[in-house]
């Protein structure tokens, strides 16, 4: 493609004027960003650091857990791992702070004091150049006009020389323009070639640490995975152990007579496969955990001297029950089996007796008092209940302390409830707070604060 000197010297001027007043604060731009981008890499390996010492500080606590070593091991690993992965980042980016960000600085600076010069050189040259051969072809129209007259033949010669003078000007002009024009070109080309070429060199090492980080990984994340995926899995020493304190010394020909009784007459349904479900208004009451089945001290104490515990504690360990009276629960909450026939329907306030003690993934087997009908049913939704144990006064001589509410004025405000448990598969829901039976005046506070609870959720 042909073009006139004037559209060449154009193209010129301008090409040197883009690299000036838009590569160059360009550049300066892009510098401050890397710098940016710099910063923000940095910090996320400090976090990135931070975070896999503490899943290593886990993990060095789950080495001491008899069962959880194996897991602990694989957590310190994982941590490692990573570490070596932020900190092969961490080079990469020394790199390109070295390599792009300081070069890029350089070039700026030197960059701008350069393509000013050169440019105004070229102008310079252009401008001599442009006068010289103007000036050239002023003296020849000068000279023409003198040839005219008379003696034309005198002044033929120097024209000729004038023609030869401005015929090399104009080529000297035209060759200046076209080597000034693929100057400023190449000028501008190096430029843009030399940002691609550190790019170019910094995707390289980007794709070289992605090759290293996925072999780091990708090596042991097999074995990791493996030493997760069965939960239920547990080393052959803690299988000996557990399987040791599970053996139950042989219980005595009354209690196994009992219990043979009470399994004859009872031959519960199994255990719902899936864990029992929190009550979602558990959490309007006191969220302190305590043992379900198990009486305080105190409780104890008082149980003690009034008569009702008569049974060794053996005896009741090995039946599983009370030999001398079930334990009984009051329910909290309203619960419907629905169609399921292994579950137990109650309403708020109902009186259950547990035929079985043990609580399985949150679920109790008892039977309903006033239909007697018999089912699994959350342990959340109730509460232990001790009748108030009322002696002849006349006799004692002094009144006897009830173990209800009523007379435990300074335990009236407290509502304890369940916490619910965290959300993993192998954990057990926690058991309902122990809780003295409720006097009649209890049991209205109670209704009142359930029913406003409930309209609570509802809003």
């Amino acid at each position: 493609m042909s073009r006139a000197p004037e559209d060449v010297c154009k193209l010129t001027e301008s090409t040197y004027k883009n690299v000036m007043e838009q590569f160059n604060p360009g550049l300066r731009n892009l510098v401050n960003l890397g710098k940016s981008y710099e910063k923000s890499v940095t910090g996320m390996t400090l976090a990135g650091k931070a975070y896999f010492d503490a899943v290593s500080k886990i993990g060095e606590n789950a080495i001491v857990s008899p069962v959880s070593r194996e897991l602990g091991v694989v957590l310190m690993e994982i941590a490692e791992a990573h570490r070596k992965v932020h900190q092969e980042l961490e080079e990469n980016f020394k790199r390109f702070h070295r390599e792009i960000i300081i070069e890029l600085e350089k070039k700026t600076e030197m960059d701008v004091k350069y393509m000013n010069a050169t440019f105004k050189r070229y102008q310079s040259e252009h401008k001599l150049k442009q006068d010289s051969l103007e000036r050239s072809q002023t003296d020849l129209k000068k000279l023409r006009r003198k040839s005219q007259g008379k003696h034309s033949s005198k002044y033929e010669i120097k024209e000729n020389e004038y023609m030869e003078t401005i015929s090399s000007r104009q080529m000297d002009m035209q060759k200046f323009i076209a080597d000034g024009c693929r100057e400023a070109l190449l000028e501008e080309k190096r430029r843009f070639c030399f940002l691609a070429d550190k790019h170019c060199m910094f995707s390289y090492q980007i794709s070289n640490f992605h090759e290293k980080a996925k072999e780091m990984l990708a090596v042991k994340l097999p074995s990791w995975q493996e030493k997760c995926s069965d939960i239920t899995k547990v080393p052959d020493t803690v299988a000996t152990m557990i399987e040791g304190l599970a053996t139950t010394p042989e219980p005595s020909p009354r209690v196994e007579h009992y219990n043979r009784n009470i399994m004859e007459s009872m031959v519960p349904p199994p255990a719902p496969p899936l864990k029992a479900q929190i009550s979602p208004l558990a959490n309007m009451f006191n969220p302190e955990p305590r043992s379900p089945l198990t009486s305080s001290p105190d409780h104890n104490s008082d149980q003690g001297s009034l008569g009702e515990g008569s049974m060794s504690q053996s005896t009741s360990q090995s039946s599983g029950l009370n030999v001398s009276r079930k334990h009984r629960v009051r329910t909290i909450f309203p619960h419907t089996s629905g169609n399921n026939d292994t579950l137990l329907s109650f309403d708020d306030g109902d009186i259950i007796a547990l035929l079985i003690q043990e609580e399985k993934d949150g679920w109790l087997y008892g039977e309903l008092e006033k239909t007697g009908q018999r089912g699994w049913f959350p342990s959340s939704y109730c509460r232990p209940y001790t009748e108030p144990v009322i002696l002849n006064s006349s006799n004692l001589g002094t009144p006897v302390r009830s173990l209800s509410v009523a007379s435990l004025p300074e335990q009236e405000e407290e509502e304890p409830v369940l916490i619910p448990p965290p959300d993993y598969s192998d954990d057990t829901p926690s058991s309902p707070v122990v809780s003295s039976t409720p006097s009649p005046q209890n049991t209205r506070r109670e209704s009142v604060r359930h029913g406003q609870a409930e309209a609570n959720c509802h809003k």
